[in-house]
């Protein structure tokens, strides 16, 4: 049977940040107009020629797709919003779908985190449903403990040691230094990172993302116009959307279960392995997460991320794979992923300054982790 890479119909071809930073006292749909209209005009277009919109999760954390279209007086043929789907990128994925079915041709996608949801502290609490109830009883209440659990098997299981785990966050410092945009530029040593306090053992204040307010935004749109849009675009070579195992964060049957499942899926619809990966911006909500990414996207062996990061060598800029050059959210601010595929959009056309890595043809792109997680494979031309 014949497989179509439907995700191919579809590229990147604007993109668009508002101010990122900690606490800036702005409102959430202040920061998603001006991420949204500057990735339309990076795309060449103007908000008439938006047909689609898509946002994750919803207006859940932030404004709505309905919000913004409001805001921005579109008239879309599709839209999209739901915290349901593989991790973040599923409103990317989305949009790819939308244009290869041809519901719409330029589709605006965007994510906001803010200091203050929309409605927070309003309304009564429901009745607690799904797999919190059985997290909440042990005080399990935080992305922290679940992912805390995790490392340890991960630390059990293929003796992995704090020592090693350090360089993930050390070498996303040093990549911050070159991205002014960044929350934390300072360098980070490996004494300061094992005296950092705990968060969730064996996790530390420095292997947990910094929360930060900022709005991402891109347009995918259709193939075709890459060749009139006003700068390059990056294609979409192939998407990883799978979930095998348990969807419930304390019945794992492998913490990285559903990253290989995402990771085996994305490689079988690409014509590309992890040979010819450029750059790679793998999610980093906690360490760990990333060090799963590497290891079931196949940049090392199962249980191996410890020893293939560790000095830092391989993953810093200049190494075999550079890793989250932006500085990840580790360093540059928690943009729930979206700031990786910003990155990995400015790699591919070679506009990452300092930062930048010679001639990144290929770039992987992953975000979530446990069983909410997905991926993507980018390309600075076309297949």
């Amino acid at each position: 049977m014949t497989r179509t890479i439907g995700e191919r119909a579809a590229v990147i071809s604007g993109v668009g940040r508002s101010a990122i930073g900690r606490r800036l006292g702005r409102s959430a749909m202040g920061l998603t107009v001006e991420a949204a209209l500057a990735a339309i005009a990076d795309a060449g277009l103007a908000p008439s020629d938006i047909d689609g919109i898509s946002t994750y999760p919803g207006g859940a954390s932030g404004p709505s797709g309905a919000d913004l279209q409001d805001v921005l007086g579109l008239a879309v043929d599709w839209h999209s919003g739901s915290p349901e789907g593989p991790a973040q990128l599923a409103s990317v994925v989305n949009a790819a779908m939308a244009i290869a079915t041809g519901l719409a041709r330029h589709v605006l996608v965007f994510h906001t985190v803010a200091s203050v949801a929309p409605g927070a502290g309003t309304g009564v609490p429901g009745r607690v449903r799904g797999e919190m109830q059985w997290l909440l009883p042990f005080d399990a209440v935080s992305p922290a403990n679940w992912h805390g659990l995790g490392a340890q098997w991960h630390f059990a299981t293929y003796g992995t040691t704090r020592e090693q785990l350090a360089w993930i966050p050390i070498t996303q410092r040093s990549h911050a230094a070159h991205n002014p945009a960044a929350v934390y530029r300072d360098p980070l040593v490996l004494d300061a990172y094992l005296a950092a306090r705990m968060i969730s053992t064996p996790l530390c204040l420095f292997d947990c993302d910094v929360p930060v307010d900022g709005a991402t935004a891109f347009v995918v749109s259709a193939a075709e116009y890459a060749s009139d849009a006003p700068n390059p675009c990056a294609h979409i070579h192939a998407v990883g959307t799978a979930r095998h195992d348990r969807p419930l964060w304390d019945q794992w049957t492998d913490y990285a279960a559903d990253h290989k499942a995402s990771a085996a899926m994305l490689w079988s619809r690409a014509d590309v392995g992890p040979a010819d990966v450029d750059v790679a911006l793998l999610y980093d909500g906690f360490s760990t997460m990333t060090l799963c990414w590497l290891e079931a996207l196949g940049f090392c062996a199962a249980g191996e991320g410890g020893p293939f990061v560790e000095g830092g060598t391989r993953i810093a800029l200049g190494g075999d794979l550079p890793l989250n050059t932006d500085g990840g959210q580790l360093s540059a601010g928690r943009l729930h992923g979206f700031g990786h595929l910003h990155e990995a959009v400015l790699q591919l056309r070679g506009g990452a300054g300092s930062r930048q890595v010679v001639d990144a043809d290929v770039a992987v792109v992953s975000n979530g982790g446990g069983h909410i997680a997905g991926c993507m494979l980018l390309t600075r031309g076309a297949p």
